[in-house]
């Protein structure tokens, strides 16, 4: 009895991978829809649109980006979530939503782990901190003692439980300050206020920061990725400022609906890391201020987990901090 059970288990996932595989080299045969979750013009519906150029000339399908802004970028992926689990449905996914949200007390219904499947890493969006010309910070160095000077610093961001917002928090708990957050209806009016003189600091997405800071507007303090980004090779990282170990910043990925056939996954990361190594594409990445960042199907599922704790302590601190 046991060993027709065997043999019936053996024989259905036989029977599934032979089915995956089937599928996957018909796949696709019609148009395909990608999620971008945030408003049209952002850095993210920038590399979406990229992204789905790409595939479409790799696939021989149309893939045809449709924008679903909202909660910070879960609104799309909730709908991907709810989508038919086939890969004709996709999503671009970012840090907040899916490493960040559900920690948060008013979390979105969204479980990443449960309901989506990961494909594979596409970028990373490099954050900046930086000051305002009129705040006399010139260096990292100088935030430390001005933050005691004046029992706490404020800086903006593109909203509370951001990247932009954690990453600040995660460098006050490095250098023992009080970093006061402020948040913003997106980077660009924190970025305004910034060179108006109205805050000292912000941390904000280097996509919208460029042009101020090659204009000299503002003076760029570092960078929170653990490299120094191609857009601004001149500016320095925390970690390398004398803050080993620190690494903040914002990244995208492309998923699918949990269920989908992992042979259509595998399909599909195969030609991103393709896509992601044109010199093409990582010259147009470089005009959106984003570097191309591949990590296959596991690697990226890992990364994800590892995202998700780290960025679950720091919510807890924000927490602590409220309180």
């Amino acid at each position: 009895m046991k060993i027709n059970a065997c043999v019936n288990i053996m024989m259905g996932a036989a029977c599934l991978a032979a089915a995956s595989g089937a599928y996957a080299q018909t796949y696709p045969d019609k148009p395909i829809t990608l999620i971008a979750p945030f408003a049209p013009g952002a850095s993210a519906d920038g590399v979406a649109r990229v992204v789905a150029r790409e595939l479409s000339q790799a696939l021989g399908k149309p893939v045809v980006v449709e924008n679903r802004a909202g909660a910070g970028g879960t609104t799309g992926l909730i709908a991907l979530a709810h989508a038919a689990p086939d890969g004709y449905t996709l999503a671009i996914g970012a840090t907040g939503a899916i490493s960040v949200n559900q920690h948060l007390p008013d979390a979105a219904p969204l479980d990443p782990k449960k309901q989506l499947a990961p494909i594979a890493r596409l970028a990373d969006i490099p954050l900046v901190l930086v000051a305002s010309q009129k705040s006399g910070l010139k260096t990292l160095g100088d935030v430390g003692p001005a933050s005691v000077k004046d029992k706490g610093i404020s800086y903006g961001t593109s909203g509370q439980f951001t990247s932009h917002h954690l990453a600040g928090v995660l460098y006050g708990s490095m250098i023992n300050a009080t970093m006061v957050a402020v948040p913003y209806r997106g980077s660009a009016p924190a970025l305004t206020d910034v060179m108006a003189g109205q805050i000292p600091l912000a941390i904000v997405d280097l996509t919208s920061a460029i042009g101020a800071i090659k204009g000299g507007k503002v003076t760029p303090l570092a960078v929170t990725s653990a490299k120094r980004a191609a857009a601004a090779p001149e500016v320095p990282t925390i970690a390398e400022s004398g803050h080993a170990g620190y690494e903040a910043g914002g990244w995208l990925g492309l998923f699918a609906p949990a269920g989908t056939p992992p042979a259509v996954v595998e399909t599909l990361s195969a030609r991103v890391k393709s896509i992601l190594a044109s010199p093409k594409v990582v010259g147009e990445f470089g005009t959106l201020a984003v570097e191309p960042a591949y990590l296959n199907t596991a690697d990226f599922s890992t990364y994800i987990d590892r995202e998700t704790a780290k960025w679950g302590a720091v919510v807890k601190q924000v927490g602590a901090i409220q309180r």
